[in-house]
């Protein structure tokens, strides 16, 4: 009997529908909790109406996924024909998505390969469009990994944010961290590092921020072929902007997305932010 292999990943992978039905990977929702309202990424609210409430200092929390989502995501996936499923989820170091893969896991009705990809944001969609190319491909799961996480070893994820109070708020970032880059008004840069969020670089300005972001990803890509994601909460003029400079600035880029972040992600980095994040083919 043939084999069929399905790719389930998780809604901070900001893969577009269209994409995800070309590819048949299945995005499993984090939760927003706004207010007393605990509201799925994706489909109960949007990066607008995070946006919205952000401004206005709303409390915004997020949540993993249940154990028991990923069970009954893995059985549907089972019934439809898959004999085996990989599952790729953001780092472990910001959300407990992979631990609750991981328990769902072990009473699957078949077997599941979780990977902590160690990435989020379009770094873990790339992830998963490699491992859904693998297996379109004929490969099997084992290559299917591999190709995930040959991807995310090789990309880079950096952003700029108009401040760390959300990710200090969220325990995204060490409070020294973001009394550091709050010193002196000056704009932090950052990036993801072994799949924590670090600080890379302190700027005086945003507008000198952003033209460092674009400095970066520009000597990150080099000459090689790459794709390119740029990402942004409530800041789509200077998201495509940026698209726009590193299109003519990058010799190698394949592929070049443009896209607003999700309420889970906009909920720790808040309004403002830009990021981009570099992926060698």
């Amino acid at each position: 009997m043939s084999r069929h292999v399905a790719i389930v990943t998780d809604s901070t992978a900001y893969l577009l529908p269209r994409t995800m039905e070309r590819h048949g990977i299945i995005a499993v929702p984090l939760t927003v909790v706004l207010g007393d309202q605990a509201l799925e990424e994706g489909t109960e609210i949007s990066a607008r109406s995070l946006a919205q409430a952000l401004q206005k200092r709303r409390p915004v929390t997020t949540s993993r996924p249940s154990p028991q989502l990923f069970a009954e995501t893995y059985r549907k996936a089972a019934e439809a024909g898959a004999t085996e499923i990989v599952s790729l989820h953001l780092s472990s170091e910001i959300s407990g998505t992979y631990d609750a893969a991981v328990q769902a896991a072990r009473e699957a009705p078949v077997p599941v390969r979780v990977v902590d990809t160690g990435v989020v944001a379009m770094a873990l969609g790339f992830c998963a469009l490699a491992a859904a190319e693998t297996v379109g491909a004929g490969g099997t799961v084992d290559e299917a990994v591999t190709a995930a996480e040959k991807r995310a070893a090789g990309t880079s994820t950096y952003f700029y944010v108009d401040n760390l109070d959300y990710l200090r708020r969220g325990g995204r970032i060490g409070a020294a961290q973001a009394l550091l880059g709050s010193a002196l008004a000056v704009k932090p840069l950052l990036q993801l590092d072994d799949g924590r969020i670090e600080l890379l670089e302190k700027v005086r300005t945003a507008s000198k921020a952003i033209a460092r972001l674009e400095e970066i990803i520009a000597e990150r890509a080099g000459s090689a072929q790459v794709d390119i994601a740029v990402h942004h909460l409530a800041a789509p003029e200077r998201a495509a902007a940026l698209a726009d400079r590193l299109r003519a600035r990058v010799p190698g880029v394949a592929d070049l997305h443009v896209s607003e972040v999700g309420a889970v992600i906009g909920a720790h980095t808040g309004p403002g932010l830009l990021g981009a994040v570099v992926s060698p083919r």
